[in-house]
């Protein structure tokens, strides 16, 4: 099963975060979001990679490499140049590093993907938020619908905690539940190849004009997740996980180390 990552947006609403980076380099503890996004995929086995690059891609290509190639304890051989990593374990991934042009929409960078996915099943989300979602019961309630596409749905955490009132008095407060004001499109989705012919070039739009169509068609089935869900479109959001994270309260952290 491949996975696309949607990773090459401006993430102007991150600038304070993002003029040096592109968003999903953004790191969340010690480790940029989109290797938390891989890490859960990779719980369940969904470990070949397409990541869709524009915005500062390079960064990403350059974390990658690194990542493969300096990892872990090396010997180095000064006189036959040879270089042997000592044995220890790495991730078994596979990742497609993938250039979808700078100003591409969400659409038209899936659809420069067509001739890497196969004309197979996929999954596909955002480079930017991450979730205890079940991937695995996600793929079986997708093939029993039927239907081209599924998206996830979540309910966000509210912003603010609740008063409790009893008569015109406050009794207390309530914590900022994850229930927000409705239904939300929360990313990982799966797709079946015929998603490609709702595609027209790279100003489509993934979100107003395919999802659009889809659900007009009776082509969008919606998975309801009511657990962990969180964006990071903010500098406040960033702080929130990466908090969460330090504090060891970790609810999208699916993976054993």
């Amino acid at each position: 099963m491949k996975v696309v990552l949607l990773a090459g947006g401006l993430g102007t609403r991150l600038s304070e975060e993002t003029d040096m980076r592109p968003k999903p380099m953004v790191e969340i503890g010690d480790r940029p979001i989109l290797w938390h996004i891989m890490k859960i995929y990779a719980h369940y086995c969904f470990n070949d990679f397409h990541i869709a690059l524009g915005y500062k891609g390079e960064a990403i290509k350059r974390y990658f490499w690194e990542l493969n190639n300096l990892s872990g304890n090396l010997t180095i051989q000064f006189g036959s140049g040879n270089v042997e990593r000592l044995c220890e374990e790495i991730e078994d991934w596979q990742v497609h590093l993938i250039d979808t042009g700078l100003d591409t929409q969400t659409g038209g960078r899936l659809r420069r993907l067509k001739p890497y996915l196969c004309n197979a099943t996929f999954m596909l989300t955002y480079g930017d938020g991450v979730s205890n979602v079940d991937l695995a019961d996600l793929l079986r309630f997708h093939r029993a619908q039927g239907c081209i596409s599924t998206v996830t749905a979540v309910r966000p955490p509210a912003r603010f905690g609740g008063l409790i009132l009893e008569g015109g008095r406050a009794a207390g407060f309530s914590e900022k539940p994850q229930i927000g004001e409705g239904w939300i499109n929360g990313g990982f989705f799966v797709f079946e190849p015929r998603i490609f012919d709702y595609l027209d070039g790279d100003a489509t739009n993934l979100e107003a004009d395919v999802l659009t169509r889809l659900a007009a068609d009776g082509q969008l089935a919606a998975y309801q997740h009511t657990g962990f869900w969180q964006c990071m479109d903010t500098l406040r959001e960033k702080r929130l996980l990466d908090h969460l994270w330090k504090e060891g309260n970790k609810p999208w952290k699916v993976w054993k180390d």
